[in-house]
C-alpha cells in the first residue's frame, strides 16, 4: 500500500464523523486527494502529502489549484523525517512550496488536525 493511502486510512480512522470522498482523478491535474464534509455542513478539500525531508513536493498544478481555491482547501503533510503531521491552509501554498515544513502550520499532530476538520465552520 502506498504511503499516501496509509495516511488516508489513518485520517479516516480518527475522523469517523467526517464523510470523506477519495478523489482519484487523472483527467484534471492538481485536484486534491480528498473531499470532506463535516457535521456543520462544510465541504473542504485536502491534499495529502508524505514527505521524507523538509521539502513538500507540490506540482505546479497542485499549487495552481490552491491559489485559485484558497478557502476551504488544505494541505495535510505527514513528515517521516520529523515524525509529525502538519496542516496548512491552501492560501499559503506558495510559502509552503518555498519554505517547506519550516512554515508555521495551522495545527500539529494527526488528532489535532482531525479535530480542526471536524470543527470547521462550527
Amino acid at each position: 500500500m502506498k504511503l499516501e493511502s496509509k495516511f488516508y486510512n489513518e485520517l479516516k480512522r480518527i475522523t469517523p464523523q467526517i464523510r470523506w470522498t477519495r478523489i482519484e482523478n487523472t483527467s484534471v491535474s492538481g485536484t486534491p486527494d480528498l473531499l470532506g464534509y463535516n457535521d456543520s455542513g462544510h465541504y473542504f478539500t485536502v491534499e495529502l502529502k508524505v514527505s521524507r525531508s523538509n521539502k513538500v513536493n507540490l506540482s505546479p498544478h497542485q499549487i495552481a489549484y490552491h491559489i485559485t481555491h484558497p478557502k476551504n482547501s488544505f494541505i495535510l503533510v505527514k513528515s517521516l523525517d520529523q515524525r509529525s503531521v502538519k496542516l496548512y491552509p491552501g492560501s499559503v501554498v506558495r510559502e509552503l512550496d518555498a519554505c517547506g515544513l519550516e512554515l508555521e502550520p495551522l495545527c500539529l499532530g494527526l488528532e489535532a488536525c482531525g479535530s480542526w476538520f471536524t470543527e470547521l465552520g462550527a
